[in-house]
């Protein structure tokens, strides 16, 4: 006994003390103490691509799409949207299909290697976007925040660019910054820096829920490329410490913290905590087995947002336990494929293109576990939609460009493998 408790004091204290003693090649990403370089290669399909996440995703869109229409196609019954049809939202929200489709198709046609070359010019892109939509008569006005550029067919959002261009960038930084990787100052500030001057401009919109994504993502790319142990635990105590003080600073969210704590209560019901009172009415309706598809109550102009961040409740009443059940399955197991990827890709040398997919997986798996814990009432209410199936054009644009990013990393990887180029 005595043995093994050293033997794990060794390891802890291993960890902590970092990898300054090996040489700077050896890939920095781990998973349960092992490297990449010890993992097996995944094998190839037979098209070059890897036809189960190709599946899950178009069924998430496809279930997503007749979701958004079952949860919207009461909404021209307000008279707040004006005369509008009740396939309304469903046409834009297949427009936006179409038009991810397209992106998707012409990234999935730039290699990994140019990617590399768009990360720094991206990022650039990505803040004069955020700086431009903060122009009074430039940006467009919703519900008090201003977070949407118009251009005709439908209004893009530069933050959902913005987590894009910040995984992009973030991944091709380690990749340059792999000698200093054990340093704070050269390794993490200039990290930190970007990251901060996005936040300034994204809570100025205000959009708090894509700047956490934001975060999540760099950092989580910064512990995957190698950052010691110690330098990603003060970062994350720093990053909690910034987000207590602007809910402390903040009297609307401290208002939304109270409201999550007891949304049925007299002071929260008809206020912050209204949205997540309906949206756990909705799901108790459901119970097991869901209402039946188009039945649900609360999208009926009781339940705000429903075809958007409350997505998931409507799901929950008119599918049940077993819809969300589902649908956390489906997720989980997205994720799980596209880090695989990632590891597959770093097993090849291809460090960029593994942080890429990881920081994608980052990015899904965060945003999803953050939607579902609002509309299941375990995290307090944040404006993220569920990525790949709620309404909105410029998330449902990037998320299909992401896939065909880690669709490309796949591709690459398999033009690597040795049964492939038999």
């Amino acid at each position: 006994m005595n043995a093994k408790l050293i033997q794990v004091r060794e390891r802890v204290q291993g960890w902590f003390r970092g990898a300054a003693d090996k040489p700077v090649d050896v890939l920095p990403v781990r998973v349960g103490g092992t490297e990449y370089r010890n993992t097996r290669a995944l094998p190839p399909t037979a098209l070059g691509l890897d036809q189960s996440l190709i599946w899950v995703v178009i069924g998430l869109l496809a279930w997503g799409l007749v979701m958004v229409y079952s949860a919207s196609i009461a909404m021209p019954d307000n008279p707040r949207f004006g005369k509008i049809q009740h396939y309304h939202f469903l046409l834009r929200h297949a427009l936006a299909l179409g038009v991810g489709f397209v992106a998707a198709l012409l990234a999935f046609q730039i290699s990994m290697k140019t990617w590399e070359r768009l990360a720094i010019p991206m990022f650039l892109l990505a803040l004069f976007l955020l700086v431009m939509v903060l122009v009074p008569g430039v940006g467009l006005v919703v519900n008090g925040a201003r977070r949407w550029l118009p251009l005709g067919i439908m209004n893009f959002q530069p933050s959902e660019l913005a987590k894009f261009a910040v995984l992009v960038y973030a991944a091709d930084y380690m990749v340059r910054r792999m000698d200093v990787k054990e340093r704070f100052f050269r390794a993490v500030l200039p990290m930190a820096a970007a990251v901060f001057f996005v936040g300034v401009l994204l809570l100025a919109e205000p959009d708090m829920g894509a700047f956490m994504v934001i975060v999540v993502i760099s950092m989580g790319i910064l512990f995957l490329g190698g950052v010691n142990a110690r330098m990603f635990f003060l970062m994350a105590a720093l990053v909690v410490g910034a987000f207590m003080l602007m809910i402390a600073f903040s009297p609307w969210r401290r208002e939304r913290i109270f409201a999550y704590l007891d949304p049925f209560s007299v002071d929260h019901a008809l206020g912050k905590g209204y949205q997540l009172s309906h949206a756990l009415i909705a799901i108790g309706r459901g119970e097991m087995f869901g209402v039946g598809l188009g039945r649900s109550v609360e999208k009926l102009h009781w339940l705000p947002e429903a075809h958007t961040d409350f997505l998931l409740s409507v799901i929950g009443e008119e599918f049940g336990f077993i819809g969300i059940l589902t649908l956390i399955i489906a997720f989980v197991w997205l994720t799980r494929r596209i880090t695989e990827i990632g590891r597959e890709a770093i097993f090849h040398d291809k460090v960029f293109a593994g942080l890429v997919a990881q920081g994608v997986a980052l990015w899904f798996g965060f945003q999803a576990f953050i939607n579902m814990g609002v509309n299941l009432g375990a995290l307090p209410t944040k404006g993220l939609t569920l990525p790949l199936m709620s309404f909105g054009g410029s998330a449902i644009l990037m998320n299909l460009v992401a896939i065909a990013v880690v669709l490309r990393i796949d591709y690459e990887n398999k033009l690597l493998s040795p049964r492939m180029r038999k």
